[in-house]
């Protein structure tokens, strides 16, 4: 881990203009890794300009490190620890402030990691699960996590303590995320059936007003802005995944999309890449669907003799167009690479 520590932080994600993933994407024989044990939960990327490290979630409560740019030696680059004792529902990291990692879980802790001591202090804890966590991008210190069934609360860092809370579903919280042109807008996506879009200046405490609100017919899993901020993608058990865009997001598409995982694979979450033409998310036949915002048509890419599971949850190089992690249920990590 020490390696990690003199890596340059970025400013801002990269965009990826004038890149097709869908023929340009490829997966080599050694881009994939077993990373940790059980099913991972949560995935992303350090956002670093000049290495390359993904960090995982699962749900037994470890917190696993692929290093790729490690080199040789014991371990090949991979660095596991059991900061907790229930699953890793989130895993935040800001880009002003990369070697500062923060998780929640469903043991009712969020910790903050430690990396040059590989230790994690607790910064709250509640009796209810927490399930989603985001930093908001004007501030490293506001951690914005939703609690139990529905409660959303902002924890400063620096104090300690909360600082806002409000009850914003009528289920549990999945995903937290804000608009990266306009950080006052905020969207949330909870297992009532709703991905709600809010604007954080006008939140009122008994009773915030929602800007809009995409509904689904079963739980939402996932609701993230688009690198321009123009698109939301929203993704339900309800086997489609929504494209709003417009007016305070109020034209929408509907496409459909198989996401029945079960219970033993992580629920289907559908990110974007590196700008507004792409949403990508795992299929059950072992593969990624590349959905294209320009007629909503749906590419699978696949790669039989490597990626032998399916990919549950995505996560996006911020600063590297073109790198692409997967991870599965039962540990291992799949590294997708725009090919020369």
């Amino acid at each position: 881990m020490s390696a990690m520590l003199g890596s340059k932080a970025g400013l801002g994600q990269v965009r990826g203009e004038g890149f097709d993933p869908r023929s340009e994407l490829g997966l080599k024989p050694k881009g994939s890794a077993k990373v940790v044990s059980e099913r991972i939960m949560s995935v992303r990327f350090l956002p670093f300009v000049d290495r390359t490290v993904v960090v995982v979630g699962n749900k037994i409560g470890n917190l696993g490190f692929w290093d790729l740019d490690f080199g040789e030696g014991d371990g090949g680059g991979i660095y596991v620890y059991h900061p907790h004792s229930g699953p890793v529902s989130g895993i935040s990291v800001h880009p002003f402030s990369p070697r500062k990692i923060f998780t929640s879980s469903y043991d009712g802790f969020v910790r903050l990691m430690d990396v040059e001591k590989g230790s994690f202090n607790m910064l709250t804890s509640s009796d209810d699960a927490f399930f989603s966590i985001c930093q908001w991008p004007e501030d490293v210190n506001s951690l914005y996590i939703g609690e139990g069934g529905g409660m959303l609360k902002v924890l400063d860092e620096r104090e300690g303590k909360d600082s806002n809370f409000w009850q914003l579903h009528e289920g549990r919280i999945n995903t937290v995320d804000f608009n990266p042109e306009n950080p006052h807008l905020m969207a949330t996506s909870s297992s009532d059936g709703l991905a709600c879009i809010w604007d954080l200046r006008s939140m009122k405490k008994d009773k915030p007003d929602v800007i809009n609100s995409v509904g689904h017919g079963r739980a939402v899993h996932a609701a993230y802005f688009s690198p321009s901020g123009k698109f939301l993608a929203t993704t339900s058990l309800d086997d489609k995944v929504g494209i709003a865009s417009g007016t305070d997001y109020g034209e929408l598409s509907m496409v459909s999309h198989y996401n029945q995982t079960g219970r033993w694979l992580s629920a289907f979450r559908a990110i974007w890449g590196w700008d507004d033409s792409y949403v990508f998310v795992g299929n059950m036949k072992r593969a990624i669907d590349v959905i294209s915002t320009a007629n909503n048509t749906t590419t699978s890419l696949d790669s039989p003799d490597i990626m032998t599971s399916i990919p549950c949850r995505f996560a996006a190089h911020p600063y590297k167009p073109g790198h692409l992690a997967g991870a599965t249920s039962g540990g291992k990590v799949f590294l997708w690479t725009k090919e020369s």
